[in-house]
């Protein structure tokens, strides 16, 4: 387990539609993994379809993907992955929309009439960009907009703006009917439900959602532009509610919560913007929906429904694997979805998943029931050993026990677990077994110490304070591999209870300004002082990287960092940008260590620099005893006393010596290239522990070094003022990090 690789992957330049509710996966993951791990032209399942590229990936190598969605959107989006519409086709689409009639308008001048206010500057009517309001308003605070006089930006809302909010609110009513009874019945039990969801929308985005779905089935399209114009409106009504929080940028809502104070889209505008969302970037890849199958040159089959109701049939296809995105609760997403369905495509296809409009709260026990469930559908159906690969985003503690325990209770062994950072996505694999084990039922104070001994051997091995959540990572894995860890009534309770009292036995330390153990950082209370932290091993496997291998590209070094660190010490990617900052220059893509970091040059640096402060001692009258093994050290004496200590390095790996500290009478301190005083300050940065020990040490850059030894003789008043003039700043680019 300690050996599972993460595999990097890429942001994608367009995160695509709806992007705000889906997990935010990485591209080239679920390709790496199954090219490691299926043979090629087999069939892979994704039992949740959470992430529509996902399958997308696996089918462009020629992977037969299987795709079991519940929710009707997701299956558009799924849909929309595999074929997404030409450009072409979404601009004519809503051309044809534009050039329809209201009245005796053309739709298109029509809704931006709605939308107009004046300008402060030219008083011209001008479109506003959006609406402020604020949480319980009756009537907008601000507007947005962008003038051709060059006038742009956020002004009150004039009494124009409120009096047309002020209309549309009271002539709504109709078009709040209609746009109910497109998802519920009048007599439905869920249509409170459906009537408090659709109060996350203000009055004009009913009116203008309901007039453009009216259109939308009387137009005369060609399907492809009907499926076009389809993609844009469900843009369009994810644009127009009011879960867009001001001044808040890239929300992530998980409820149906209004924000203190939010934004008012204009949705024609909006329509606009989606045709850059959805429009192709890629060659499709064959769609099929189940039971029709895909070529076996490789495409995906979409199963529209839950798994459980696929289970009985995946003997006809016999899945090598299943690679998937664990879905998190999301009521927001969930509740808009069955909204969304109705207004788009008419309450049938709601159907069954018109449930979720009842459930207003998902909590992580009813997630951890809802995974284990359906896990145990699926676990009968796959052959031996067949892996499971999931991608868990948006971790948090309660979210990674649900994962584990629901497999583990489902029949899967956990056989790796890699984790980069908390903001990065969790790896995980599990391998079905031959039979199910009883998952033991551990006496709680027992279970405690060997957690505790766990994250004790955890932390000494790493060397640095960590975020709560891989300490829970590593206390999990110590019970899976116990066999503690299985799905039992309160399972959640039953598991974090241990964790939770092996932290508070005394052994760590808790670096947080709250008593929430999921905030700031654990680390042990007294570190193991002959042990590397794990960004100085990781400081020295980069430089030997691009000593081995000259001109390699940014992802060559993180795929050779991983195998060096696999699972949950695999490194974050500032550390590695914050060392390359450090050692290396960049062209065309490809990262080669600056010339004056040669081993030779390095090595006449570091005896140019001791000669040096052989020099200044005698300049100022102190001994010196100089020592070369086990590391560079220069020791200014005076009478058999050891006043200064001088450490000579070439890196910053910094974190054993600083710990050790063998002369803590003496002033310490390093000695190292200019260039590492920014990592040096990012590691210090990084590790409170380590920055504590820091603060009696000064440090001293070979340039400074240089400047004094050319300049006049010291004396000690002014060397003290000097070395109390090069303290560790990070340079401003390494700030960013």
């Amino acid at each position: 387990m300690e050996g599972f690789v993460y595999l990097p992957g890429d942001e994608p330049a367009n995160p695509g539609p709806l992007a705000r509710y889906l997990p935010p996966i990485p591209g080239g993951v679920p390709a790496a993994f199954v090219k490691q791990h299926v043979a090629g032209g087999a069939w892979v399942l994704d039992p949740f379809g959470a992430a529509p590229q996902l399958g997308v990936e696996m089918a462009r190598l020629g992977y037969r993907v299987l795709v079991a969605v519940n929710n009707p959107v997701m299956r558009f989006l799924t849909e929309a992955a595999a074929n997404p519409p030409a450009k072409a086709d979404l601009q004519a689409a809503l051309a044809e929309l534009a050039a329809a009639r209201k009245g005796e308008e053309r739709l298109e001048t029509h809704l931006q009439s709605l939308y107009l206010t004046d300008c402060q500057k030219c008083q011209q009517a001008v479109q506003a960009e959006a609406f402020i309001w604020e949480r319980g308003g009756k009537e907008p605070i601000g507007r947005i907009y962008h003038c051709a006089c060059g006038d742009s930006g956020e002004y009150p809302a004039s009494d124009a703006d409120r009096a047309r909010a002020a209309q549309l609110a009271a002539t709504v009513g109709l078009h709040r009917s209609r746009a109910l009874e497109r998802v519920t019945a009048p007599h439905d039990p869920d249509r409170h439900h459906a009537e408090e969801a659709l109060d996350c929308y203000l009055p004009r985005a009913v009116y203008v959602l309901s007039t453009i779905v009216n259109k939308l089935e009387s137009l005369s399209l060609t399907p492809e532009r009907r499926r076009s114009l389809v993609a844009l409106i469900l843009s369009a009504c994810d644009e127009a509610n009011t879960l867009w929080p001001h001044p808040t940028e890239r929300p992530r809502p998980k409820q149906l919560t209004v924000p203190p104070r939010y934004l008012e889209k204009n949705i024609w505008r909006s329509l606009e913007q989606a045709v850059e969302v959805w429009k192709a970037e890629s060659d499709p890849v064959p769609l099929s929906i189940w039971p029709a199958l895909p070529p076996e040159s490789g495409g995906i089959c979409l199963f529209e429904g839950p798994l459980r109701d696929l289970a009985p049939h995946l003997q006809e296809v016999t899945p090598q694997a299943v690679v998937t995105a664990l879905p998190r609760p999301n009521q927001a997403f969930w509740t808009l979805s069955a909204l969304w369905a109705g207004w788009l495509w008419g309450r049938e296809a709601v159907g069954p998943f018109k449930s979720v409009l009842r459930r207003q709260r998902y909590d992580w026990n009813w997630h951890a029931a809802a995974l284990d469930a359906a896990l145990k559908n699926l676990s009968g159906h796959l052959p031996l050993n067949a892996p499971l690969f999931a991608l868990l985003a948006e971790a948090e503690p309660s979210f990674l026990s649900a994962a584990l325990l629901a497999a583990s209770g489902a029949g899967f062994d956990l056989h790796g677990l890699a984790m980069r950072t908390r903001h990065d996505p969790l790896q995980i694999l599990w391998y079905r077994h031959a039979f199910t084990l009883e998952a033991k039922e551990g006496e709680a104070g027992v279970e405690a110490v060997v957690i505790q001994k766990a994250i004790s051997a955890y932390l000494q091995e790493r060397s640095e304070p960590v975020p709560y959540l891989v300490l829970h990572a590593a206390s999990l894995i110590a019970m899976a591999e116990n066999h503690t860890l299985g799905w039992r009534e309160e399972a959640l309770t039953r598991v974090h209870a241990p964790i939770q009292a092996a932290l508070g036995a005394g052994e760590f330390v808790h670096l947080a300004g709250s008593e929430n153990p999921e905030t700031g950082l654990w680390a042990e209370k007294n570190w193991n002082r002959d042990s590397d932290p794990l960004p100085d091993r990781v400081e020295v496997a980069v430089v030997r990287l691009l000593q081995k291998n000259p001109g390699c590209t940014l992802r060559d070094l993180e795929k050779g960092l991983n195998v060096e660190f696999p699972g949950l010490d695999t490194p974050s990617i500032g550390t590695l940008r914050a060392i390359l900052a450090s050692y290396a220059v960049e062209s065309g893509g490809s990262w080669s260590l600056r010339p004056e970091e040669t081993p030779s040059l390095r090595r006449a640096d570091l005896e140019s620099a001791a000669q040096v402060l052989v020099k200044l001692a005698s300049q100022m009258g102190y001994g010196v005893v100089r020592r070369d093994e086990p590391l560079r050290l220069i020791l200014w004496q005076e009478t058999s006393h050891t006043t200064y200590a001088f450490y000579l390095l070439a890196s910053a790996v910094v974190g054993r010596i600083l710990r050790q500290d063998p002369y803590p009478s003496a002033h310490p301190v390093l000695v190292l290239p200019g260039g590492r005083a920014g990592l040096l300050a990012y590691k210090l940065q990084r590790d409170p522990t380590l920055k504590k020990v820091a603060e009696p040490w000064r440090t001293l850059k070979f340039r400074t070094l240089r400047r004094l030894a050319e300049g006049a003789p010291l004396t000690r008043d002014r060397w003290e003022k000097e070395l109390a003039g090069d303290p560790i700043e990070p340079p401003e680019q390494m700030k960013l990090l």
